[in-house]
């Protein structure tokens, strides 16, 4: 049987589908994959491309993608397939459910870990800059933050993206500074001016591996407890 033509727009779902050897037939220029025909962004793609593609589905995720792409997608009679986990929980339903949608083997079983022993760490977790946000509780990084033992310093905001001013980063005491290589793509020289700003360590981490998931996860959880003990 041949599989179904996809269409993807979220980079977690790009990359595991090509994992599951069910290579999407377009992505987005954010999947990071240019062996791939793209179709644009994730919040500005090509409908006319897509279109073109006639993909038996398009796959799409509520934190990526926007809700007049997907409707203006259904308006033009094409299958459309939202996957999107809040947390590191979700992850297993969500896959199998995507699997099921795309005629793949479903996946293993797997469990989230759970989190280490005692309280969670606070951290800032800077994911832009120019103004400075951060995330909090309701998020999937916070989730994996948790899995991992530490928690976001703006775990109860109702925003799930706040704006910060350097003097409520300072105010909020983090214990550190977990500085993602994505969105806003922090490297190693940043930690120093992330010290000063934070009064506290700064410590870079993976942003596919906060940020991205799906076949990733578990994998993405285990290393970053690694790299933040």
């Amino acid at each position: 049987m041949v599989p179904p033509r996809v269409v993807s727009l979220v980079p977690s779902v790009t990359e595991t589908l090509l994992s599951w050897d069910r290579p999407p037939v377009a992505c987005t220029r954010f999947c990071e994959q240019p062996g791939l025909p793209q179709v644009g962004g994730t919040k500005r793609p090509r409908i006319d491309r897509i279109v073109a593609l006639a993909p038996d589905l398009v796959v799409m995720c509520d934190e990526e993608n926007r809700i007049e792409d997907h409707d203006a997608l259904v308006a033009v009679g094409l299958r459309v397939h939202v996957a999107s986990p809040r947390t590191v929980g979700d992850v297993p339903g969500v896959l199998a459910d995507l699997a099921a949608a795309v005629e793949a083997p479903p996946p293993g079983p797997w469990g989230p870990p759970d989190p280490p022993a005692g309280p969670p760490r606070r951290a800032f977790v800077p994911v832009w800059r120019r103004p400075w946000m951060t995330l909090n509780g309701d998020t999937y990084g916070a989730s994996v933050l948790a899995a991992a033992g530490w928690a976001s310093a703006w775990a109860d905001e109702p925003v799930r993206y706040p704006e910060v001013t350097a003097a409520e980063v300072r105010a909020r005491r983090p214990d550190a500074v977990l500085a993602p290589t994505e969105p806003w793509a922090f490297t190693d020289d940043d930690l120093p001016e992330l010290e000063a700003l934070a009064g506290a360590p700064a410590v870079l981490v993976d942003g596919q591996d906060l940020f991205w998931w799906g076949a990733r996860t578990a994998g993405a959880v285990a290393r970053l407890r690694a790299a933040l003990q």
